[in-house]
């Protein structure tokens, strides 16, 4: 590796698991100290001793994305612990998979909560501390569905208002040295659309574990297979590092070009 994160620290939500270890674990790798900020704590001990384990610096700290308390309570945490934040991953997100008339308004309001207004929380709250490390890299993720519309409602205008976000968090930070940007995958192979979790539900109808689903969604990739979290976070990596210097409000679409069927 290139070492292209030496001396910076990054606060990671969802870093526990998907998309948001696979950033935890290259970030580390390329040099930077990270602080996975999760709900699941279990998982995030256990991706923490591997990469302490693999020569890297993580810690843990407790973070809903929806309590401003608690995510005043992460950059804190993260500042007195590491001196200063330089990165900041917004990853946490939930889905119910259900048709229009289905979705509850408790569910739909739940999923803004947490896709959306969590990552809105993130960058508020963050972004005094990224100013006083000197300006740094707010990453947003969105989603296939941030342009491609349909499926679940609330993910839908939840990802969809990800990208309004992204846009005005970089020109609100801009003069402060900040970035911001986001990555909209695609069909990534992770828990979140493979498993039953209590943040992603899925029946046999919507889990990868169904031939037919994942050959749905494998068809749907021109590339020719589901995006890994790996392929996010080597994206990520990128926008967050010193090479995008000059890189703000931008989206970009890791998706295998799914986005153009």
């Amino acid at each position: 590796m290139t070492r292209r994160l030496d001396g910076k620290v990054a606060l990671i939500s969802g870093g526990a698991s998907g998309i948001g270890e696979g950033q935890a674990r290259l970030f580390s790798s390329e040099g930077a100290r990270v602080v996975i900020a999760d709900m699941q704590s279990a998982k995030a001990a256990a991706v923490i001793g591997e990469i302490e384990t693999a020569g890297g610096e993580a810690s843990f700290v407790e973070l809903d994305v929806r309590d401003e308390i608690q995510w005043q309570k992460a950059v804190d945490f993260t500042e007195e612990r590491y001196g200063h934040l330089n990165i900041l991953c917004n990853n946490a997100g939930t889905n119910v998979r259900v048709g229009f008339d289905d979705l509850t308004i408790e569910q739909y309001r739940n999923i803004i909560e947490v896709n959306l207004n969590g990552a809105y929380l993130g960058c508020r709250i963050a972004g005094p501390a990224l100013e006083r490390g000197g300006g740094g890299a707010i990453l947003n993720i969105g989603s296939l569905a941030s342009t491609k519309h349909g499926g679940s409602t609330g993910y839908t205008v939840s990802k969809t208002g990800i990208i309004a976000l992204t846009k005005n968090v970089a020109l609100g930070y801009a003069s402060q040295g900040t970035r911001c940007n986001a990555i909209s995958p695609g069909h990534v192979d992770t828990p979140f659309i493979r498993g039953d979790n209590p943040h992603s539900r899925n029946d046999w109808s919507t889990s990868l574990e169904n031939p037919e689903n994942y050959e749905r969604r494998l068809a749907g990739t021109p590339l020719g297979r589901l995006q890994t979290p790996q392929d996010i976070a080597f994206a990520a990596l990128f926008l967050c590092s010193d090479e995008a210097a000059m890189i703000t409000g931008s989206v970009l679409n890791v998706d295998g070009g799914a986005a153009l069927t």
